[in-house]
């Protein structure tokens, strides 16, 4: 075994399948994908070479930059919940009753596809017959309330459901995290005096400050390219007012057949996400605090 590894020809043989399948699912299309940006194109006749001419246009356009916008707002929102996924795990990763039941049942989002998520929310906030209206009409509230065509609530309605598929999945992550923690070391600043709040923002905290920091590159970088629920949900709409970069990249591509400007759009949305990433690094950048 150890003369196999040590053959560099036999570790590029093994390598080779999965390096192609990378390039051809990730790199290529990143590439195509840029090249298709200089050009105008309707997706069927012949391509026209137009330079930086669709990138000029998207610096111009207002609905290109309201949709980013709602993007920013929906990564901030997502950053925010980290927070209360965090606290959730912490109680979880005590010694609870039932704590195993609530793992799964946090759970059962992910389980479920976007688009039977997005019809199950598109029931709860029907006007007449959904049940956010049905308990604010029992509660003596207007019970009326048009969640999904009010533009000025709907951003807000969209976003709740995205944050609830994707909780089981972060509580999950830091859950794990906690749990690796050596019981040694909260055994000691327990007997030290410490009480659980300050066990859990100064010695648990600390400890899985690496995980936090690739939740919060996973929570905004998702967030800013997030696409499916919103499609099924409102299709970008009312007047746009739902409307997020990826889901305004797919009208303009495949709605107005426009694919070089949609193009264009997807190669900027995939700068916009490596500079964010690079930003929470160098922000986030730190001493990590190892424990054995």
């Amino acid at each position: 075994m150890d003369n196999v590894m040590s053959n560099k020809k036999m570790i590029a043989l093994y390598v080779l399948p999965a390096l192609a399948l990378v390039l051809a699912l990730i790199y290529v299309p990143i590439v195509l994908t840029g090249y298709y940006g200089l050009m105008k194109w309707d997706g069927i006749g012949a391509m026209e070479f137009v330079g930086l001419d669709n990138y000029s246009r998207l610096v111009q356009d207002s609905a290109f930059w309201q949709s980013a916008y709602h993007a920013l707002l929906l990564a901030l929102f997502s950053a925010l919940s980290l927070l209360a996924y965090l606290a959730v795990a912490l109680v979880l990763s005590g010694e609870i009753k039932g704590a195993n039941l609530l793992r799964k049942i946090y759970l059962i989002p992910m389980l479920l596809s976007s688009v039977a998520i997005a019809q199950l929310w598109l029931k709860i906030y029907h006007p007449t017959n959904g049940v956010v209206n049905s308990l604010l009409a029992s509660l003596g509230f207007d019970g009326t309330i048009e969640w999904l065509s009010d533009t000025r609530i709907v951003l807000l309605a969209i976003f709740i459901p995205i944050i609830w598929q994707y909780a089981g999945f972060y509580i999950l992550i830091y859950y794990a995290a906690l749990k690796n923690i050596p019981s040694s070391l909260v055994e000691a600043a327990r007997i030290d005096g410490a009480n659980p709040l300050q066990i859990a923002l100064r010695v648990k905290l600390p400890l899985i400050a690496s995980v936090s920091k690739m939740t919060i590159v996973l929570a905004i970088v998702g967030s800013l390219k997030y696409f499916d629920l919103i499609y099924v949900m409102t299709d970008g709409g009312p007047n746009g007012s739902s409307e997020v970069m990826a889901s305004y990249m797919y009208h303009q591509a495949f709605r107005s057949f426009d694919f070089g400007y949609g193009s264009a759009i997807g190669f900027f949305l995939l700068l916009i996400c490596l500079v964010v990433t690079w930003l929470i690094r160098k922000l986030t950048a730190g001493e990590e605090i190892q424990y054995s």
